[in-house]
Order: structure tokens, then C-alpha cells, then sequence
């Protein structure tokens, strides 16, 4: 999950003990040793059937799930598009172009 450090303008702090992953001042990776927390808000609703839980302290309403690893059988890809979905959700407008344009100039 370190590759969410490569996000434009990504850095990692350290709030309240847990490690997180923000864009400016907004987390969008809470990152844990068991699993991690994004903020879907199109594809929350996929990431609970496929068995990802509302993240608490009443983020779930916002649209955060946590997923937990299952080892080998992680789906590391689709983990990656979620990374990039929270990502998205909670960086400038600038930020994203910049990502887009970052990507285009590596396809």
C-alpha cells in the first residue's frame, strides 16, 4: 500500500497513532496491519457485497469502508482502483489533472 505515496501531493502523518495517507490536509488511506480504510463513493456498495465493512466513528456514512487482507487471495488490483477512487474523492481538481496527465505520460 505504499504506493499510495505516489499519488501527487501525497504524505504520510500519523494522527492518533494510526499511519494514514493524506493529499494536503484530508486522509485518503487509513492504513493498518490487518487491512485498510478508503473512501468509495461510487464503489462502496461493490466493496461491501465483496466483504468490506462500514469503517466506524460514523464514517461509513460518508461513504469509508474498511477492508481487511486475506493473504494471497488479496485482490491487490481492485484494491489499487479503490486507493485511487478515495484518492480522487478527496484531491483538488488540480491534483487529479496532474495524476491523469502522470499517467498518460507513462502508458
Amino acid at each position: 500500500m505504499g504506493e499510495a505515496l505516489g499519488f501527487p501531493g501525497a504524505w504520510e502523518d500519523h494522527p492518533w497513532g494510526d499511519t494514514v495517507v493524506k493529499v494536503g490536509k484530508k486522509i485518503f488511506v487509513f492504513l493498518g496491519e490487518e487491512g485498510f480504510s478508503v473512501k468509495l463513493p461510487e464503489s462502496a456498495e461493490e466493496a461491501l457485497s465483496l466483504g468490506a465493512e462500514p469503517t466506524g466513528y460514523g464514517l461509513g456514512k460518508a461513504g469509508w469502508v474498511s477492508v481487511r487482507f486475506q493473504g494471497d487471495d488479496d485482490p491487490v488490483d481492485l484494491y489499487r482502483d479503490w486507493i485511487d477512487e478515495s484518492y480522487r474523492a478527496v484531491a483538488t481538481k488540480t491534483l487529479v489533472k496532474q495524476l491523469d496527465a502522470q499517467r498518460a505520460d507513462d502508458a
